[in-house]
């Protein structure tokens, strides 16, 4: 028997890299959610900021899926 699936994030797993944007402001929630922001390394509203797609990442997007939007990378750019 298989356990019920969690909703999923909309972007592709199978991408490498992420674009994250800061599209609501965190004022207003609480300091954990205001902690997150920072940790993803958004400071102002649209600033977009690029991520590695890994477990912890979609878990912390989850957490302020109502703040922030989010796309697969362009697959040419790499980061050195």
């Amino acid at each position: 028997m298989t356990s019920p699936s969690k909703p999923r994030a909309r972007t592709s797993q199978a991408a490498g890299r992420v674009r994250v944007r800061l599209v609501r402001s965190p004022i207003g929630n609480t300091y954990r959610h205001k902690a997150t922001i920072a940790a993803l390394g958004l400071r102002h509203i649209n600033q977009v900021v690029e991520q590695e797609d890994t477990p912890q990442l979609r878990g912390m997007l989850a957490k302020v899926a109502h703040l922030v939007s989010v796309e697969a990378a362009p697959a040419g750019k790499e980061e050195a």
